[in-house]
């Protein structure tokens, strides 16, 4: 990284920050507070381009996202370098034994590691406005996902306790059927009570057309017992499966807004055929993956890069004759389950990676380290078609395998799907 002559360090808060500002020239320091409003931060940020009309400055931080580094980011003289808590907690602990801790403590000593430790640190370069953003979209369709799955295991809790025959008519609780059914007739009296006749337009308009299934489901319908009469838990239960339902069903509205908008920016996007070639890389996958790598191919120096960033690959920590190999926990939990469901996703498009699981499981003995390994091993095939802007071809990859005549080939040859 270039040398700077001027670091501010700023320990970011919800209402104001605590800065630090060194001179490395001829050593002044300063400190003050700046307010987490636009105005504030914009007038901070111009007396800093007046005074230092010529420098680049490095300004430290503890975040890689987040309302300050928003307002900051527009800067061009500004360097942002971003600084894992931990490191500063670390080099905190090596300055004082004490454990105490004060804000404007912290910006000097971002400041002072940045000064000393410089070379060891990474500046945050932006991607590109569209990688950003299918970033976010991504990141933020997941924790609507996640908030959904919540929802609907609250809603499973509560049917259980009054009419747990839903549980038998739906597949899953967040479906079109479940949604529409629970909320038309929230309780097993009001369905029994409905004709058949409503109950297969239902069925219809939810798009439910076997035949089979529909008298499945009838007869449930006609023949369940309620598991308690009590009023007073059915009608309470009723309203609050109500109120979930509506959430749900406003949950899947979004999630179909978000799965559009990611769909245009992903198939708009320049590396969109590297990523949309790999097996299993589908709707979902293909653009979580495309975000893991962003569009700067200086980003990262190797696959390694990439695999102890996301937490697939593990932490060794050696001491004379011990030996210890154990998960990384301190990593983008995002980026790790981004490649560990990948990882899961191509067993069932990709022959080799079926196999190799399958191998990697009899050696581990668990399931979760098998898809490790294997997203381990996609890593690196990733980070080559990336880096070469190369699309994924499984035959030529399988052919390297038969060169090399790997181990993996046993498995293949046993896993081959019948006809």
């Amino acid at each position: 990284m270039q040398s700077f002559r001027i670091v501010v360090g700023v320990d970011w808060a919800d209402e104001k920050h605590a800065v630090f500002l060194l001179d490395q020239e001829n050593g002044n320091r300063e400190a003050c507070e700046v307010q987490q409003t636009p105005e504030a931060i914009t007038d901070w940020v111009a007396s800093l381009r007046r005074r230092f009309s010529n420098c680049q400055i490095a300004v430290c931080l503890e975040q890689t996202r987040g309302a300050l580094i928003y307002a900051l980011m527009k800067f061009e003289f500004l360097t942002l370098v971003p600084i894992n808590p931990r490191q500063l907690a670390r080099f905190r602990e090596a300055i004082s034994a004490s454990e105490a801790k004060d804000d404007p403590d912290d910006a000097e000593l971002l400041a002072e590691l940045f000064a000393k430790h410089g070379e060891r640190l990474r500046a945050w370069k932006p991607d590109t406005e569209e990688t950003r953003l299918l970033t976010l979209l991504s990141e933020d369709r997941r924790h609507l996902v996640d908030e959904r799955t919540a929802l609907t295991n609250r809603l499973k809790t509560h049917l259980k306790q009054y009419f747990p025959q839903v549980l038998e008519l739906c597949a899953s609780l967040h479906s079109q059927l479940a949604c529409a059914l629970l909320e038309r007739w929230s309780s097993l009296s009001e369905l029994q009570a409905a004709t058949d006749e409503e109950i297969h337009q239902l069925f219809h308009d939810c798009r439910c057309y076997s035949q089979k299934q529909r008298e499945r489901r009838l007869r449930i319908i006609r023949e369940g017992i309620p598991l308690t009469t009590d009023r007073a838990i059915v009608k309470s239960r009723q309203l609050l499966v109500r109120a979930i339902v509506l959430q749900i069903k406003d949950l899947n509205d979004s999630l179909q807004q978000y799965d559009s908008q990611i769909q245009s920016v992903f198939h708009a996007h320049s590396d969109y055929d590297i990523f949309h070639s790999f097996p299993g890389a589908g709707a979902a996958m293909g653009p979580r993956l495309l975000c893991a790598f962003g569009t700067d191919r200086e980003r990262f120096c190797s696959a390694m890069d990439v695999q102890s960033l996301s937490g697939i690959a593990p932490v060794t920590r050696k001491s004379g004759k011990s030996k210890v190999v154990r998960r990384r926990w301190a990593c983008n939990k995002f980026l790790r389950q981004t490649f560990h469901e990948y990882a899961a996703h191509s067993i069932k498009y990709s022959s080799w990676a079926r196999a190799y699981y399958v191998m990697m499981k009899e050696r581990t003995g668990g399931h979760n380290a098998a898809l490790r390994a294997l997203a381990f091993k996609w890593i690196r095939i990733l980070y080559r078609c990336w880096k070469d802007h190369k699309l994924y071809d499984e035959s030529q990859y399988l052919d390297c395998l038969r060169r090399r005549n790997s181990p993996i080939l046993k498995h293949l040859v046993a896993n081959v799907p019948e006809d």
